[in-house]
């Protein structure tokens, strides 16, 4: 059993300049055991793959595109599908506040798996892509300016809809930082969007600004979690004011990164309900 304090720490520690030494030696702080319990909260993504990527279910390529008025001009992502030549229906994979790891483009084969054209975009495209390791990826990131990241993830959304494997419905899933990129796309897309599953990400910065979404929402919140569920409350009700067709879940007892099954933030139950209600909702809504 990890200590509350410790997974308090882990959530600071991935969402702060916090180093990895700094994380370790303030939980060995924090309990007796803390230095065992901040160690086991650590990724460790070569076990936790669900889709290998030469599985041969699926094909998987890395691709370069334009991304106007972005970082750089230019953005790197992994683009997965099911064999065949398509069209498929469309999902942006939104990664967290580290670039394309591990775990993001697991969720990206999984989703080809499901039967989708998958591009999961990389942030850190322009300082070379994602380093090898989150403490670096983080850093990395955080020096970016966030609003040409999300042109970037924007032009993203657009350059797989017009790809000749999509069938032109796009719709866009992340994670934390990428949760927070789904609702804003919802967002600027407008109709153009055709469907956002944020996974426990902060509402948009301007509620009056609400009202421009017309994607079908779902939204996945962790109850423990309470700097994204502290804008929970008021994203409901101008969703509500402005007629827009969502829904929402807050999984019981679980942490912010529920679905990150390389940590054991993960809850196994949770994370297969999200996914399995996130697939089903995307084949309704972009088929």
């Amino acid at each position: 059993m990890i200590d509350p304090k410790i997974y308090a720490l882990y959530d600071e520690y991935c969402h702060s300049g916090m180093s990895r030494r700094d994380f370790l030696a303030r939980a060995a702080g924090l309990a007796v055991t803390g230095y065992a319990m901040a160690q086991a909260l650590l990724p460790d993504y070569a076990s936790a793959q669900e889709v290998k990527p030469t599985d041969e279910r699926i094909y998987t390529e890395y691709v370069t595109y334009d991304s106007v008025g972005g970082n750089s001009g230019k953005m790197k992502g992994l683009l997965a599908h099911p064999k065949g030549q398509g069209p498929f229906p469309a999902v942006l994979i939104v990664h967290e506040n580290r670039g394309l790891n591990p775990y993001i483009e697991d969720v990206a084969r999984r989703a080809a798996l499901a039967g989708f054209v998958a591009l999961a975009p990389d942030a850190l495209s322009v300082v070379g892509g994602y380093p090898g390791n989150d403490d670096d990826g983080k850093i990395m990131q955080a020096k970016l300016d966030r609003n040409k990241i999300l042109v970037d993830m924007k032009n993203s959304a657009y350059f797989l809809k017009k790809h000749s494997l999509s069938n032109g419905k796009v719709g866009v899933t992340g994670f934390c930082f990428g949760g927070w990129v789904s609702n804003a796309l919802a967002v600027e897309m407008g109709s153009d969007l055709f469907a956002a599953v944020p996974f426990y990400g902060r509402a948009p910065e301007n509620l009056s600004d609400v009202s421009k979404i017309k994607a079908k929402l779902l939204i996945h919140y962790a109850e423990i979690d309470d700097g994204v569920n502290a804008t929970r409350e008021g994203y409901q009700e101008a969703l509500k004011k402005s007629g827009a067709s969502f829904e929402q879940y807050t999984y019981k007892v679980t942490q912010h990164g529920f679905h990150n099954y390389s940590t054991p933030r993960y809850e196994q139950g949770a994370a297969k309900l999200a996914w399995e209600r996130t697939t089903e909702f995307f084949k309704k809504t972009l088929n």
